[in-house]
């Protein structure tokens, strides 16, 4: 999948230090599918040339006023109407002062008020420019008028200090991009709630009850989702996996909290693709202190008690996405348990094929709805078949 497979994107560099991270965004850019039209400014021009971001994009790198694009029209303004997306990145605080004042002396800063695309400016500078009180002002300014930004985060500068001005991670830079690309996709004014992750029941103050789920289906999902033009809420167990930008997070460890964060996500939701591995049991008692491994014991015994199936106290009218992961039996197994959960949708896989299951990137389901043939699809990367999942999402909300 290209999720910006022929897109128009109009890349800012501007000169910080971080100008260097700006070729690797744009080598992603161009990996995703866009058609990426790079601007430097004089002083990004000084820490990164033109001839890295022609090698990377194949395509004529903008640095003049006067530069004209290969149909001999100006630059400072086709670049502008024909962007679907305006990305400064890194954004110096000579930029934001620019960018708030609408100075046009730069080809830049005319790209910036000839385009009525949405722009996003990812900041990168030393704390004290970042903190200062014209910056900030002029940051509202631009906020006030729509502009949108990500970052900056606190980390290591190159100065050496520590401190606000450090760019975005490169992931969260990318996750805003697709959701601003995205904001008029076919899931535009849904709410979409996922659930992800393997929830943890605990046995003491160390030890949990958990399973094998990694969250990297859910996680897909609702990327995708948000790249289709959703409004989504991703409530996730307990993973390693970095928080997609664009969502709102809800995070939930046990059965219990995961059940109160659904739920409460669902109130006025269109979807619930819930995608978390939910734990069957948990233990009767939970120690307060950690149980201690005694020299003349034989083991530990546990007394497993049924955890509540709350999918069905999902408010009526939310459309209803289940999972099945099977060891054997599957369309058996999976057929039951959509007629079970009364589910609008069943995605079913068998967790003993390689490839197909947690912890991988790769996944072969088989979708199963009331009164329809099941839809068994290939071993796919996780985000496409997260892309199969939606168009049937769409067309039930359709």
């Amino acid at each position: 999948m290209k999720p910006f497979s022929g897109r128009r994107v109009v890349l800012g560099v501007t000169g910080s230090i971080a100008a260097f991270k700006a070729a690797a965004l744009t080598s992603e850019l161009v990996q995703l599918g866009a058609d990426v039209d790079v601007v430097l400014t004089a002083a990004a021009a000084r820490f990164v040339t033109p001839l890295t971001f022609h090698s990377l994009t194949q395509r004529r790198v903008y640095t003049d006023l006067f530069d004209v694009l290969p149909d001999e029209s100006s630059a400072h303004v086709r670049l502008g109407e024909q962007a679907e997306l305006l990305a400064i990145v890194p954004a110096t605080a000579t930029t934001l002062a620019r960018l708030a004042h609408g100075l046009a002396d730069d080809l830049l800063g005319c790209v910036a008020l000839a385009t009525s695309a949405p722009v996003l400016v990812a900041p990168a500078m030393e704390s004290h420019m970042w903190v200062h009180p014209a910056t900030q002002a002029n940051v509202a300014t631009l906020r006030e008028r729509g502009v949108h930004f990500v970052g900056p985060v606190a980390g290591r500068l190159a100065s050496g200090q520590i401190g606000p001005g450090r760019l975005a991670p490169p992931e969260e830079i990318l996750g805003r991009m697709r959701a601003l690309l995205g904001r008029d996709g076919p899931l535009a004014g849904r709410r979409i709630v996922v659930s992800a992750g393997g929830t943890q029941e605990p046995i003491d103050l160390v030890r949990v009850i958990t399973n094998r789920s990694t969250g990297k289906m859910g996680y897909a999902i609702a990327e995708v989702a948000r790249d289709r033009g959703a409004e989504v809420t991703l409530v996730t167990a307990p993973t390693a996996l970095h928080s997609p930008a664009g969502v709102e997070m809800r995070h939930a460890a046990t059965v219990a909290e995961m059940r109160e964060a659904v739920l409460d996500a669902c109130v006025g939701a269109d979807a619930l693709v819930m995608a978390a591995a939910i734990s069957d049991f948990r233990p009767a008692a939970v120690s307060d202190r950690k149980i201690k491994k005694e020299s003349d014991s034989d083991g530990l015994v546990l007394h497993l008690v049924k955890n509540d199936d709350f999918f069905l106290e999902v408010p009526k009218g939310v459309l209803r996405i289940a999972f099945a992961a099977e060891s054997e039996n599957l369309l058996h197994n999976a057929a039951e348990k959509l007629a079970r959960k009364g589910a609008d949708l069943i995605v079913a896989n068998d967790i003993t094929e390689p490839g197909s299951g947690f912890g991988t990137d790769t996944n072969r389901v088989t979708l199963l709805a009331p009164n329809a043939a099941p839809e068994a699809l290939p071993q796919l990367p996780k985000e496409a078949v997260a892309g199969h999942i939606l168009d049937r999402v769409q067309a039930l909300l359709e």
